[in-house]
C-alpha cells in the first residue's frame, strides 16, 4: 500500500493553505469594530434578507485578514460594497467564475508539478543534480499571494466565508449540494502564509520524498549467523513496504522464520540508525545485520552508521510546518490541521476509535489461533501475518511467473485496465471512460497514484515493474493505486460541482484502494473456494488494523512531542521515537504478544516523509469493511459510483449516505468475534 496522493497534496497546499503574504510587524489589522458594524448595516440595506448572515460571517472573517499594507478601512468598505453579492443569483454568479477558474489555474499548476517532479517519480533515465531542485519547486506557491494582492481572495472570503468542522457537523446534513459547494469554497482561503514558507515546506517535503524512494535494501546481500541467505541475490527492496511485504510473502515458504527474523533485524537497525551507510541503496556488500558487520570479497570492511539522516527529515518538515502554524488562525498546529481540517475527524476521536479496537480481547484470541498455525510462539514481525488471506496458500513463483507474462511492462498492464474494471462488474464502457482518464508510469518508489486537477488532465499511477515484468509484489501495490486512481476519475469526472471533486479525505480513497487491492487474486483467476472465507477476512481484518492502529499511534505522538519539544535535534528525536514506539508496543502489543520492548511500529516510512498521514489507513480499512459489507450482495460498480459521486463532503455524512451508519470500530470488533467463534 501506499499513501494516496501525497505530493498532490503538498502542491494543494502550497496553492490553498494561504498566500505568499509576507506581514510586517509594523503591519496592523485596518477594520474596527465600528468600522465592521457600519459595513455590514449598508450591505445588508441593499442585499436581500437570505443574504445577510452570510454577509456578517463574511464581511468579518475578510476584515480579519485586511493589513495596512492592503489599503485603507475606506478601500476595504469599498471593496466590500463593489464586490459583495446582494442577491442568490449574484452570488451564483460569482461562484461560477471562481470555480471555473480555479480548476484551470489549480489543474494547470499540479499538472506542471507532475511534470517537474516526472525524473524523480518515474524510472526513466537519469536523475540530474537539477531534477531535485525543480521536483521541489511548487508551481502555485505565488498563486495566494496573488489573490491576496488583486484582492480575489477577499472577495471569495466575502461570498464564501469559512465553517469550521463543528459548524459543518451542525448545519451540513440540511445544506443542498450548492451550499456544500459553497462552504467548500469557503475552505479555500482560511489562512495567510507566506510563498517563501510554502516553498521551504515543498522543498523539504520533496527532499523527504527522494530520502525516502531511494532508500533501498538488497536483500538477496543479507546473512544471519551462519552465513546463510534467503533470498534471490539481486532482490532489492524499498523500506519499509518491500521488506514488510517480503516479511507477508514468507508466511508461504520454508524457512520463513529464519528470513523474517532476518528482514526484521534491519528493520531495528533502520530505526536505531545503526544501519551501515553502505547498505543503503548498495548491492556491493554482504551484510549481516545480527552482527551488524559488512564483508566485501570475504574481507570485513568498516563501515560508518548512517548518521541520524531519518529523523533528520523529520526535522525538517516540523520546522517547515511550525513556520506555517502562525499564519493558520483557524488550525495553529500540523496536528490540528490534519485532523481538524483535512481529515474533518478530531483528533480525540480518531484516538479513542484506534485505542477501542487495539484493546479488544479478540485480538488475543487471534494471537492464540495464528500461533497454533505457524507451530511457534509469536514474533514482533507477526503484527504482519498474512495467513489468513487466500494469497497465503498459494505459491508465489507460480503467481509471479504469470504476472511477468501477462504484464512484462507498464504499457501491458496500462491496456488491461479496462478488462480489470469489467471483471469487477464495470460495464465496458464505463470502464473505458475511467481508464481513459488513467495514465500508468513505471515508478522508481514502490508506487503512488497522483490525481489530476482538473477534467482535461490524467490521473497517474505509478508502479515497480522489474525489468523481466511485473511481479505480485508490483501487482498488489498497482492494483491499490489502481483503486485510487479509480476514485480519482469518479470523484472528479462525475461529481456535480468542481468545488466539491474528491472525498472527504485519504481514509476514503484508501478503502476503495484496499477493496481493489483485496480483489488482486479473483482478478487472475486464481481466488480459490473457501467457505471459512468470510471468517478469515473478518479476523484479518481486525488484525490488520491493530497493526496500522498502532503504528499511527505512534505517529500520533511523536508529533506532539515534536511541538513539545520544538527545539530538539535528531539524535532526542530518534530517542523519543523508540520510546514511544516501544511504549505503545508495550501498552497494546506485548500482552498479546509475549514480547516486551520492540520498537518495530517505528519502522514505517510514511512517519518520515508524510507525517501523520498514516490514521489514514485505519480509518480507511474500517469504512472499506463497513463499505464492503454493505456492497456485498449489490451490484459493485453501481455502488461505487453511487457513494464516490458524493464527493467531498464531511466523512460521517459521507457515510450516512454510502452505507446508513458513521464511522466505527465497532462492526469490525464484533464480525471478528463471530469469526473466532466459527474458526475456533
Amino acid at each position: 500500500m501506499m499513501k494516496y496522493n501525497r505530493l498532490l497534496i503538498i502542491f494543494l497546499l502550497s496553492c490553498l493553505a494561504g498566500p505568499g503574504f509576507a506581514q510586517k510587524k509594523a503591519d496592523i489589522q485596518m477594520i474596527s469594530t465600528d468600522n465592521l458594524s457600519a459595513i455590514i448595516t449598508e450591505l445588508k440595506v441593499n442585499s436581500d434578507a437570505d443574504q445577510h448572515a452570510r454577509i456578517e460571517k463574511g464581511v468579518a472573517q475578510a476584515a480579519a485578514f485586511w493589513y495596512e499594507s492592503d489599503g485603507s478601512a475606506e478601500d476595504f468598505q469599498n471593496l466590500c460594497i463593489t464586490y459583495s453579492a446582494k442577491t442568490a443569483a449574484e452570488r451564483k454568479a460569482i461562484f461560477d467564475r471562481l470555480q471555473s477558474n480555479f480548476e484551470l489555474l489549480w489543474g494547470s499548476y499540479n499538472k506542471m508539478s507532475v511534470g517537474l517532479k516526472f525524473p524523480l517519480h518515474v524510472e526513466e533515465g537519469e536523475i540530474l543534480p537539477i531534477d531535485r531542485i525543480f521536483g521541489g519547486y511548487s508551481p502555485g506557491a505565488h498563486l495566494n499571494a496573488d489573490f491576496f494582492d488583486n484582492k480575489l481572495a477577499f472577495i471569495t472570503i466575502l461570498n464564501f466565508p469559512y465553517y469550521n468542522l463543528a459548524e459543518k457537523t451542525a448545519e451540513g446534513p440540511k445544506w443542498t449540494r450548492l451550499e456544500w459547494a459553497y462552504a467548500r469554497t469557503g475552505d479555500v482561503f482560511k489562512s495567510r502564509v507566506p510563498a517563501d514558507v510554502l516553498q521551504n515546506f515543498a522543498q523539504k517535503a520533496s527532499d523527504a520524498d527522494a530520502y525516502i524512494a531511494d532508500y533501498n535494501i538488497y536483500v538477496g546481500k543479507l546473512i544471519d549467523n551462519k552465513g546463510k541467505s534467503y533470498f534471490p541475490e539481486d532482490m532489492k527492496l524499498i523500506t519499509h513496504w518491500g521488506l514488510r511485504d517480503e516479511i507477508k510473502a514468507q508466511y508461504a515458504n520454508e524457512n520463513s522464520e529464519e528470513a523474517q527474523a532476518l528482514i526484521y533485524e534491519v528493520m531495528l537497525r533502520i530505526i536505531r540508525q545503526e544501519i551501515p551507510v553502505e547498505v543503503i541503496d548498495n548491492d556491493e556488500f554482504t551484510y549481516n545485520p545480527f552482527q551488524n558487520s559488512l564483508e566485501k570479497e570475504g574481507a570485513t570492511f568498516r563501515y560508518s552508521m548512517e548518521p541520524n539522516t531519518r529523523y533528520q527529515q523529520v526535522i525538517n518538515l516540523f520546522q517547515a510546518l511550525k513556520e506555517i502554524d502562525s499564519y493558520s488562525p483557524n488550525a495553529p498546529t500540523y496536528i490540528q490541521r490534519q485532523f481538524d481540517e483535512d481529515m474533518e475527524i478530531p483528533l480525540t476521536d480518531v484516538e479513542k476509535i484506534f485505542i477501542d479496537l487495539m484493546s479488544s480481547p479478540e485480538l488475543k484470541q487471534i494471537a492464540g489461533i495464528i500461533q497454533k498455525r505457524l507451530g511457534r510462539k509469536l514474533q514482533p514481525w507477526d503484527i504482519w501475518y498474512d495467513g489468513f488471506k487466500t494469497r497465503s496458500t498459494l505459491n508465489m513463483d507460480h503467481i509471479n511467473q504469470v504476472l511477468r507474462e501477462k504484464y512484462p511492462n507498464k504499457e501491458a498492464f496500462e491496456k488491461d485496465l479496462p478488462n480489470i474494471l469489467v471483471k469487477l462488474g464495470f460495464n465496458p464502457d464505463s470502464a473505458r471512460s475511467i481508464t481513459s482518464h488513467i495514465a500508468v508510469d513505471p515508478s522508481r518508489g514502490a508506487g503512488h497514484a497522483w490525481g489530476a486537477a482538473m477534467r482535461d488532465d490524467k490521473a497517474r499511477l505509478r508502479t515497480r515493474i522489474a525489468p523481466g515484468g511485473m511481479e505480485y509484489k508490483g501487482y498488489n501495490i498497482a492494483i491499490h493505486e489502481f483503486g485510487h486512481n479509480v476514485e480519482q476519475a469518479i470523484s472528479l469526472h462525475d461529481v456535480d460541482y468542481y468545488m466539491l471533486n474528491g472525498v472527504p479525505n485519504t481514509s476514503f480513497t484508501e478503502a476503495l484502494a484496499f477493496v481493489f487491492q483485496a480483489r488482486d487474486l479473483e482478478l487472475l483467476g486464481m481466488e480459490t473456494e473457501n467457505k471459512q472465507a468470510d471468517y478469515l477476512t473478518a479476523v484479518d481484518n481486525l488484525w490488520s488494523n491493530y497493526e496500522i492502529m498502532g503504528v499511527s499511534l505512534v505517529d500520533i505522538r511523536v508529533w506532539k512531542w515534536l511541538y513539545a519539544h520544538p527545539d530538539a535535534d535528531a539524535e532526542a528525536l530518534k530517542q523519543a521515537v523508540i520510546s514511544i514506539a516501544t511504549d505503545v508496543w508495550n501498552t497494546y502489543y506485548a500482552q498479546v504478544f509475549g514480547v516486551k520492548n520492540s520498537p518495530i511500529l517505528a519502522v514505517y516510512s510514511h512517519m518520515i516523509d508524510n507525517p501523520l498521514y498514516l490514521s489514514a489507513y485505519p480509518i480507511g480499512q474500517l469504512i472499506e469493511f463497513q463499505f464492503g459489507q454493505y456492497i456485498r450482495d449489490k451490484n459493485f460498480a453501481d455502488e461505487i459510483y453511487r457513494a464516490f459521486r458524493q464527493g467531498r463532503i464531511i466523512p460521517q455524512l459521507w457515510m450516512k449516505g454510502a452505507v446508513g451508519s458513521e464511522i466505527s470500530a465497532q462492526p469490525a470488533i464484533e464480525a471478528a468475534r463471530e469469526a473466532i467463534k466459527m474458526l475456533e
